[in-house]
Protein backbone atom coordinates (compact mmCIF):
# COMPACT_ATOMS: atom_id res chain seq x y z
CA UNK A 1 0.00 0.00 0.00
CA UNK A 2 1.26 3.19 -1.39
CA UNK A 3 1.21 5.49 2.04
CA UNK A 4 3.26 8.26 1.15
CA UNK A 5 6.04 8.72 -2.03
CA UNK A 6 9.33 10.52 0.04
CA UNK A 7 9.07 10.18 3.79
CA UNK A 8 6.78 9.76 6.00
CA UNK A 9 6.91 10.20 10.23
CA UNK A 10 4.13 9.55 12.61
CA UNK A 11 3.25 11.39 16.05
CA UNK A 12 5.03 9.41 19.00
CA UNK A 13 2.11 9.67 21.87
CA UNK A 14 4.32 8.78 24.55
CA UNK A 15 7.13 11.04 24.27
CA UNK A 16 4.93 13.46 22.71
CA UNK A 17 7.44 14.21 19.76
CA UNK A 18 7.40 13.35 15.79
CA UNK A 19 9.84 11.12 14.93
CA UNK A 20 10.74 10.83 11.08
CA UNK A 21 11.69 8.08 8.73
CA UNK A 22 13.89 9.80 5.55
CA UNK A 23 14.74 8.47 2.30
CA UNK A 24 18.06 8.38 1.24
CA UNK A 25 19.04 11.15 -0.61
CA UNK A 26 18.34 11.20 -4.57
CA UNK A 27 21.42 12.49 -6.21
CA UNK A 28 19.66 12.35 -10.07
CA UNK A 29 16.11 13.78 -10.26
CA UNK A 30 14.03 12.47 -12.67
CA UNK A 31 12.08 13.94 -15.20
CA UNK A 32 8.42 15.13 -13.87
CA UNK A 33 7.19 12.66 -16.36
CA UNK A 34 8.98 9.66 -15.68
CA UNK A 35 7.80 10.31 -11.57
CA UNK A 36 4.02 10.44 -12.50
CA UNK A 37 4.24 7.13 -14.29
CA UNK A 38 6.59 5.68 -11.41
CA UNK A 39 3.51 7.19 -8.73
CA UNK A 40 1.16 5.04 -10.69
CA UNK A 41 2.57 1.81 -11.27
CA UNK A 42 3.47 1.93 -7.74
CA UNK A 43 -0.10 1.88 -6.79
CA UNK A 44 -0.20 5.75 -5.85
CA UNK A 45 -1.76 9.47 -7.33
CA UNK A 46 -1.14 10.09 -10.31
CA UNK A 47 -2.31 13.16 -12.42
CA UNK A 48 -0.34 11.94 -15.26
CA UNK A 49 1.28 14.93 -17.48
CA UNK A 50 0.75 18.13 -16.90
CA UNK A 51 0.46 20.81 -13.89
CA UNK A 52 -2.08 20.02 -10.88
CA UNK A 53 -3.37 23.37 -10.54
CA UNK A 54 -6.65 22.37 -8.12
CA UNK A 55 -8.68 19.12 -6.42
CA UNK A 56 -11.13 18.24 -4.81
CA UNK A 57 -13.11 14.96 -3.65
CA UNK A 58 -16.38 14.32 -5.29
CA UNK A 59 -19.26 12.62 -2.83
CA UNK A 60 -21.00 10.02 -4.65
CA UNK A 61 -23.20 7.52 -3.25
CA UNK A 62 -22.49 3.94 -1.15
CA UNK A 63 -19.02 6.10 -0.87
CA UNK A 64 -17.64 4.90 -4.31
CA UNK A 65 -16.25 8.55 -4.31
CA UNK A 66 -14.34 10.67 -6.88
CA UNK A 67 -11.93 13.04 -7.40
CA UNK A 68 -11.50 16.14 -9.55
CA UNK A 69 -8.01 17.56 -10.92
CA UNK A 70 -8.12 20.92 -12.71
CA UNK A 71 -4.67 20.55 -14.78
CA UNK A 72 -3.43 24.08 -16.81
CA UNK A 73 -1.45 23.43 -19.99
CA UNK A 74 1.03 21.47 -20.54
CA UNK A 75 3.07 21.20 -24.20
CA UNK A 76 0.28 20.30 -26.48
CA UNK A 77 -1.76 18.40 -23.68
CA UNK A 78 -5.11 21.48 -23.01
CA UNK A 79 -5.92 22.22 -20.14
CA UNK A 80 -8.83 20.05 -18.36
CA UNK A 81 -10.64 19.27 -15.84
CA UNK A 82 -10.67 15.74 -15.03
CA UNK A 83 -12.39 13.05 -13.01
CA UNK A 84 -10.93 9.73 -11.90
CA UNK A 85 -12.13 7.39 -9.77
CA UNK A 86 -10.80 6.08 -6.41
CA UNK A 87 -10.32 2.60 -4.82
CA UNK A 88 -10.84 2.34 -1.59
CA UNK A 89 -9.19 -1.31 -1.30
CA UNK A 90 -5.64 0.01 -2.42
CA UNK A 91 -5.68 3.86 -1.70
CA UNK A 92 -5.68 4.76 -5.15
CA UNK A 93 -6.92 7.03 -8.09
CA UNK A 94 -7.53 5.51 -11.78
CA UNK A 95 -4.65 5.91 -13.99
CA UNK A 96 -6.71 7.39 -16.53
CA UNK A 97 -9.42 9.88 -16.27
CA UNK A 98 -13.59 8.69 -16.35
CA UNK A 99 -14.43 12.28 -17.63
CA UNK A 100 -12.40 15.18 -19.53
CA UNK A 101 -13.62 18.73 -20.22
CA UNK A 102 -11.15 20.77 -21.95
CA UNK A 103 -10.46 24.52 -21.29
CA UNK A 104 -9.94 27.08 -25.01
CA UNK A 105 -6.55 27.67 -24.86
CA UNK A 106 -4.90 30.60 -22.53
CA UNK A 107 -7.99 29.42 -20.00
CA UNK A 108 -6.25 27.37 -16.81
CA UNK A 109 -8.18 26.50 -14.32
CA UNK A 110 -7.53 28.25 -10.88
CA UNK A 111 -9.79 27.13 -8.31
CA UNK A 112 -12.41 24.65 -8.08
CA UNK A 113 -15.47 24.08 -5.37
CA UNK A 114 -17.91 20.69 -5.42
CA UNK A 115 -21.74 20.50 -4.44
CA UNK A 116 -22.48 18.56 -1.24
CA UNK A 117 -24.43 16.19 -3.56
CA UNK A 118 -21.76 15.44 -6.01
CA UNK A 119 -23.31 16.58 -8.65
CA UNK A 120 -21.81 20.45 -9.70
CA UNK A 121 -18.68 21.59 -9.74
CA UNK A 122 -18.13 24.97 -10.09
CA UNK A 123 -14.12 26.03 -11.32
CA UNK A 124 -12.83 28.84 -11.80
CA UNK A 125 -10.78 30.36 -14.46
CA UNK A 126 -7.77 32.56 -16.03
CA UNK A 127 -10.00 34.28 -18.04
CA UNK A 128 -13.85 33.84 -18.68
CA UNK A 129 -14.83 34.12 -14.59
CA UNK A 130 -16.12 30.57 -13.60
CA UNK A 131 -17.52 27.58 -15.12
CA UNK A 132 -20.42 24.74 -14.06
CA UNK A 133 -19.77 21.93 -14.94
CA UNK A 134 -22.45 18.96 -14.12
CA UNK A 135 -21.69 15.50 -13.32
CA UNK A 136 -23.58 12.48 -14.93
CA UNK A 137 -23.00 8.82 -15.14
CA UNK A 138 -21.96 6.31 -12.60
CA UNK A 139 -19.69 3.88 -11.67
CA UNK A 140 -17.07 4.22 -14.08
CA UNK A 141 -19.10 5.68 -17.01
CA UNK A 142 -19.09 9.81 -16.13
CA UNK A 143 -19.60 12.42 -18.27
CA UNK A 144 -19.00 16.74 -17.22
CA UNK A 145 -21.28 18.92 -19.12
CA UNK A 146 -20.81 22.83 -19.09
CA UNK A 147 -24.17 24.66 -18.16
CA UNK A 148 -24.16 28.20 -18.03
CA UNK A 149 -23.29 30.47 -14.97
CA UNK A 150 -24.30 33.89 -15.63
CA UNK A 151 -23.60 35.79 -12.57
CA UNK A 152 -20.24 34.42 -12.63
CA UNK A 153 -19.25 34.70 -15.68
CA UNK A 154 -16.47 37.22 -16.89
CA UNK A 155 -16.10 38.33 -13.10
CA UNK A 156 -11.95 36.63 -13.50
CA UNK A 157 -10.26 34.69 -11.37
CA UNK A 158 -11.49 33.81 -8.25
CA UNK A 159 -9.16 32.45 -5.51
CA UNK A 160 -11.66 31.01 -3.01
CA UNK A 161 -15.14 29.13 -4.14
CA UNK A 162 -17.06 27.42 -1.19
CA UNK A 163 -20.42 26.02 -1.01
CA UNK A 164 -22.00 26.08 2.70
CA UNK A 165 -22.55 22.20 4.42
CA UNK A 166 -26.27 22.34 3.65
CA UNK A 167 -25.57 23.25 -0.23
CA UNK A 168 -28.07 25.99 -0.03
CA UNK A 169 -25.16 28.71 -0.40
CA UNK A 170 -22.00 29.62 -2.53
CA UNK A 171 -19.32 32.26 -2.14
CA UNK A 172 -16.58 33.73 -4.42
CA UNK A 173 -14.05 35.43 -3.47
CA UNK A 174 -11.60 36.79 -6.21
CA UNK A 175 -8.30 37.83 -6.62
CA UNK A 176 -9.43 41.60 -6.47
CA UNK A 177 -10.95 40.90 -3.07
CA UNK A 178 -14.41 40.95 -4.93
CA UNK A 179 -17.07 38.93 -2.16
CA UNK A 180 -20.58 37.07 -3.52
CA UNK A 181 -22.63 35.09 -1.89
CA UNK A 182 -25.58 33.35 -3.83
CA UNK A 183 -28.34 30.68 -3.04
CA UNK A 184 -27.75 27.82 -5.22
CA UNK A 185 -29.24 26.43 -7.37
CA UNK A 186 -31.19 29.98 -8.16
CA UNK A 187 -28.06 32.28 -7.69
CA UNK A 188 -29.77 34.48 -6.17
CA UNK A 189 -27.64 37.46 -5.05
CA UNK A 190 -27.09 37.76 -1.63
CA UNK A 191 -23.59 39.51 -0.77
CA UNK A 192 -22.03 41.95 -3.23
CA UNK A 193 -19.14 43.58 -1.87
CA UNK A 194 -16.46 44.49 -4.39
CA UNK A 195 -14.28 45.54 -1.64
CA UNK A 196 -14.43 42.91 1.17
CA UNK A 197 -10.71 42.36 1.32
CA UNK A 198 -7.72 43.76 -0.43
CA UNK A 199 -7.19 39.92 -2.22
CA UNK A 200 -8.66 36.83 -1.18
CA UNK A 201 -6.47 34.49 0.74
CA UNK A 202 -8.93 32.01 2.02
CA UNK A 203 -12.92 31.61 3.09
CA UNK A 204 -15.29 28.56 4.91
CA UNK A 205 -18.45 28.06 5.81
CA UNK A 206 -19.33 27.38 9.19
CA UNK A 207 -21.41 23.91 10.01
CA UNK A 208 -24.85 25.77 10.18
CA UNK A 209 -24.43 27.68 7.12
CA UNK A 210 -25.09 30.42 9.27
CA UNK A 211 -21.75 32.30 8.71
CA UNK A 212 -18.79 33.01 6.42
CA UNK A 213 -14.84 33.63 7.50
CA UNK A 214 -12.89 35.18 5.13
CA UNK A 215 -9.17 35.74 5.14
CA UNK A 216 -7.09 38.56 3.18
CA UNK A 217 -3.29 38.63 1.92
CA UNK A 218 -2.89 41.34 3.76
CA UNK A 219 -3.65 39.51 6.90
CA UNK A 220 -7.30 40.44 8.12
CA UNK A 221 -10.21 38.24 8.96
CA UNK A 222 -13.87 39.28 8.73
CA UNK A 223 -17.33 37.10 9.64
CA UNK A 224 -19.91 37.70 7.30
CA UNK A 225 -23.91 36.38 7.96
CA UNK A 226 -24.40 33.68 5.06
CA UNK A 227 -28.28 34.17 5.26
CA UNK A 228 -28.18 38.42 5.06
CA UNK A 229 -24.61 39.31 3.70
CA UNK A 230 -23.93 41.37 7.03
CA UNK A 231 -20.74 41.63 8.26
CA UNK A 232 -20.75 40.43 11.89
CA UNK A 233 -17.14 40.56 13.17
CA UNK A 234 -13.48 41.47 12.33
CA UNK A 235 -11.15 38.94 14.14
CA UNK A 236 -8.98 41.03 16.06
CA UNK A 237 -5.19 40.41 15.71
CA UNK A 238 -2.22 42.14 17.16
CA UNK A 239 0.15 44.56 15.21
CA UNK A 240 2.34 41.95 14.02
CA UNK A 241 -0.20 39.14 13.08
CA UNK A 242 -1.44 38.09 9.97
CA UNK A 243 -4.36 35.27 9.91
CA UNK A 244 -4.13 33.40 6.97
CA UNK A 245 -6.05 30.00 6.80
CA UNK A 246 -9.12 29.17 8.26
CA UNK A 247 -11.49 26.67 9.34
CA UNK A 248 -14.69 26.21 11.41
CA UNK A 249 -15.26 23.45 13.28
CA UNK A 250 -17.45 20.51 11.76
CA UNK A 251 -17.95 18.37 14.55
CA UNK A 252 -21.02 19.92 16.14
CA UNK A 253 -20.29 20.01 20.02
CA UNK A 254 -17.29 22.86 19.69
CA UNK A 255 -18.55 26.10 18.01
CA UNK A 256 -14.74 27.03 17.22
CA UNK A 257 -12.89 28.68 14.07
CA UNK A 258 -9.48 27.44 13.72
CA UNK A 259 -6.82 30.36 11.97
CA UNK A 260 -3.34 29.89 10.96
CA UNK A 261 -1.74 33.12 12.19
CA UNK A 262 1.96 34.36 10.96
CA UNK A 263 3.43 35.98 14.19
CA UNK A 264 6.58 37.66 12.97
CA UNK A 265 8.52 34.35 12.37
CA UNK A 266 6.55 31.95 14.28
CA UNK A 267 3.35 30.08 13.08
CA UNK A 268 0.83 29.25 15.35
CA UNK A 269 -3.03 27.91 14.93
CA UNK A 270 -5.21 29.86 16.84
CA UNK A 271 -8.88 29.33 17.96
CA UNK A 272 -11.74 31.11 18.66
CA UNK A 273 -15.00 30.77 20.34
CA UNK A 274 -18.02 31.31 17.25
CA UNK A 275 -20.50 31.94 19.82
CA UNK A 276 -18.67 35.14 21.23
CA UNK A 277 -15.97 35.69 18.80
CA UNK A 278 -13.68 36.04 21.17
CA UNK A 279 -9.88 34.28 21.09
CA UNK A 280 -9.84 31.15 23.67
CA UNK A 281 -5.82 29.77 22.73
CA UNK A 282 -3.66 28.81 19.99
CA UNK A 283 -0.89 26.11 19.50
CA UNK A 284 2.15 25.60 17.31
CA UNK A 285 0.96 22.45 15.15
CA UNK A 286 3.04 22.78 11.70
CA UNK A 287 5.89 24.66 13.31
CA UNK A 288 6.32 26.62 9.66
CA UNK A 289 4.05 28.53 7.76
CA UNK A 290 1.07 27.18 6.45
CA UNK A 291 -0.29 27.84 2.79
CA UNK A 292 -3.70 25.12 2.99
CA UNK A 293 -5.85 23.71 5.40
CA UNK A 294 -8.73 21.64 5.57
CA UNK A 295 -10.74 19.79 7.82
CA UNK A 296 -12.65 16.35 8.23
CA UNK A 297 -16.02 15.87 6.81
CA UNK A 298 -17.27 14.79 11.28
CA UNK A 299 -14.32 17.27 12.19
CA UNK A 300 -12.51 14.87 14.17
CA UNK A 301 -9.01 15.91 11.95
CA UNK A 302 -7.83 19.05 10.58
CA UNK A 303 -5.27 19.55 8.11
CA UNK A 304 -2.43 21.71 6.85
CA UNK A 305 0.04 21.91 4.52
CA UNK A 306 3.20 23.85 3.91
CA UNK A 307 5.20 25.56 1.12
CA UNK A 308 8.10 22.75 0.81
CA UNK A 309 5.87 20.41 0.45
CA UNK A 310 5.22 18.70 4.54
CA UNK A 311 1.48 17.99 5.40
CA UNK A 312 0.50 17.40 9.11
CA UNK A 313 -2.84 16.10 10.49
CA UNK A 314 -4.32 16.94 13.71
CA UNK A 315 -6.54 15.29 16.08
CA UNK A 316 -8.78 18.23 17.47
CA UNK A 317 -9.90 16.50 20.10
CA UNK A 318 -6.23 17.25 21.68
CA UNK A 319 -4.97 19.48 19.71
CA UNK A 320 -2.01 17.01 18.72
CA UNK A 321 -0.38 16.47 15.96
CA UNK A 322 -1.04 12.58 14.92
CA UNK A 323 0.11 11.94 11.48
CA UNK A 324 2.99 13.42 9.76
CA UNK A 325 3.99 13.40 6.59
CA UNK A 326 7.66 14.89 6.00
CA UNK A 327 9.09 16.25 2.46
CA UNK A 328 5.29 14.73 1.00
CA UNK A 329 5.77 17.18 -1.88
CA UNK A 330 9.50 17.34 -1.89
CA UNK A 331 10.26 20.93 -1.76
CA UNK A 332 7.12 22.33 -3.04
CA UNK A 333 3.92 24.39 -2.14
CA UNK A 334 1.19 22.12 -1.39
CA UNK A 335 -1.56 24.00 -3.34
CA UNK A 336 -4.50 21.91 -2.58
CA UNK A 337 -5.77 19.38 0.79
CA UNK A 338 -8.80 17.59 0.93
CA UNK A 339 -9.97 14.47 2.90
CA UNK A 340 -11.69 11.98 2.04
CA UNK A 341 -15.73 11.83 2.85
CA UNK A 342 -15.91 8.49 4.20
CA UNK A 343 -12.13 7.36 4.46
CA UNK A 344 -9.22 8.45 6.26
CA UNK A 345 -7.61 9.58 3.62
CA UNK A 346 -5.92 12.71 2.42
CA UNK A 347 -5.53 13.98 -1.41
CA UNK A 348 -2.93 16.62 -1.88
CA UNK A 349 -1.69 18.48 -4.71
CA UNK A 350 2.01 20.33 -5.72
CA UNK A 351 2.46 22.13 -8.60
CA UNK A 352 5.40 19.76 -9.74
CA UNK A 353 4.35 16.72 -7.98
CA UNK A 354 0.74 16.76 -9.23
CA UNK A 355 -1.91 14.77 -6.77
CA UNK A 356 -1.25 11.93 -4.09
CA UNK A 357 -3.29 9.77 -2.01
CA UNK A 358 -1.78 9.48 1.63
CA UNK A 359 -4.02 7.12 3.77
CA UNK A 360 -3.28 8.42 7.35
CA UNK A 361 -1.89 6.34 10.45
CA UNK A 362 -4.67 7.40 12.77
CA UNK A 363 -6.81 4.80 15.34
CA UNK A 364 -9.49 3.46 12.96
CA UNK A 365 -13.38 4.24 13.17
CA UNK A 366 -15.89 1.93 14.24
CA UNK A 367 -18.28 1.09 10.89
CA UNK A 368 -21.89 1.18 11.76
CA UNK A 369 -22.02 -2.50 11.20
CA UNK A 370 -19.54 -3.23 14.24
CA UNK A 371 -21.71 -0.53 16.14
CA UNK A 372 -24.45 -2.86 15.84
CA UNK A 373 -22.91 -6.01 15.92
CA UNK A 374 -21.54 -4.53 19.12
CA UNK A 375 -25.18 -3.71 20.34
CA UNK A 376 -26.62 -7.07 19.67
CA UNK A 377 -23.90 -8.86 21.65
CA UNK A 378 -24.30 -6.78 24.32
CA UNK A 379 -28.21 -7.84 24.41
CA UNK A 380 -27.84 -11.48 23.95
CA UNK A 381 -25.33 -11.25 27.10
CA UNK A 382 -27.90 -9.96 29.17
CA UNK A 383 -30.63 -12.35 28.17
CA UNK A 384 -28.51 -15.32 29.23
CA UNK A 385 -27.40 -14.13 32.34
CA UNK A 386 -30.85 -13.25 33.17
CA UNK A 387 -32.02 -16.50 32.30
CA UNK A 388 -29.04 -18.07 34.82
CA UNK A 389 -30.00 -15.56 37.53
CA UNK A 390 -34.19 -16.80 37.11
CA UNK A 391 -33.07 -20.29 37.00
CA UNK A 392 -30.47 -20.48 40.06
CA UNK A 393 -31.78 -17.97 42.32
CA UNK A 394 -34.72 -17.91 44.88
CA UNK A 395 -34.11 -15.02 46.23
CA UNK A 396 -35.59 -13.71 43.39
CA UNK A 397 -39.18 -15.37 44.12
CA UNK A 398 -39.15 -15.59 48.07
CA UNK A 399 -37.13 -13.73 50.90
CA UNK A 400 -37.47 -15.75 52.69
CA UNK A 401 -39.38 -18.35 52.61
CA UNK A 402 -42.39 -19.07 54.78
CA UNK A 403 -42.65 -22.48 56.95
CA UNK A 404 -45.15 -23.35 54.90
CA UNK A 405 -44.68 -21.14 51.98
CA UNK A 406 -44.35 -23.24 48.64
CA UNK A 407 -41.06 -23.02 46.89
CA UNK A 408 -40.92 -20.85 43.66
CA UNK A 409 -42.12 -22.94 40.50
CA UNK A 410 -40.00 -24.54 37.93
CA UNK A 411 -40.06 -22.50 34.49
CA UNK A 412 -41.58 -25.50 32.96
CA UNK A 413 -44.64 -25.02 34.82
CA UNK A 414 -45.29 -21.54 33.11
CA UNK A 415 -44.88 -23.08 29.63
CA UNK A 416 -47.40 -26.19 30.44
CA UNK A 417 -51.21 -25.68 30.44
CA UNK A 418 -52.12 -26.19 33.16
CA UNK A 419 -54.68 -29.19 33.96
CA UNK A 420 -56.75 -29.55 37.00
CA UNK A 421 -56.38 -32.60 39.33
CA UNK A 422 -60.23 -33.54 39.93
CA UNK A 423 -60.85 -35.29 36.77
CA UNK A 424 -64.74 -35.06 37.23
CA UNK A 425 -64.87 -31.35 38.33
CA UNK A 426 -67.34 -30.61 35.69
CA UNK A 427 -69.13 -32.97 36.40
CA UNK A 428 -71.25 -35.62 33.93
CA UNK A 429 -71.81 -33.75 30.58
CA UNK A 430 -74.93 -34.51 29.05
CA UNK A 431 -75.12 -34.69 25.34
Amino acid sequence: MHNTVHASSHHDAKNNKATFQTTPKIKHLPKPSSLYQKKTMDGGVAAEQGTVTCASWIRRPEDAHLVALGKSKHGDLPASLQIFTFDRITNSLSPSPSATFEFEDGCDPVSLAVHPSGDDIVCSTTKGGCRLLEVYGHEKNFKLVNKDLKPLENVGPQKCLAFSTDGSRFAAGGVDGHLRIHEWPSMRVIVDEPKAHKSFNDMDFSLDSEFLASTSTDGSARIWNANDGVPVNSLTRNSDEKIELCRFSKDGTKPFLFCTVQKGNRSITVVWDISTWDRIGFKRLLRKPACVMSISLDGKYLAQGSRDGDVCIVAVKKMEVCHWSKRLHLGFQVTSLDFCPSERVVLSTSNEWGAMITKLNVPADWKEWQIYLLLLGLFLASAVLFYIFFETSDLFWNFPLGKDQPTRPKLGSFLREPQSDDKNMWGPVDM
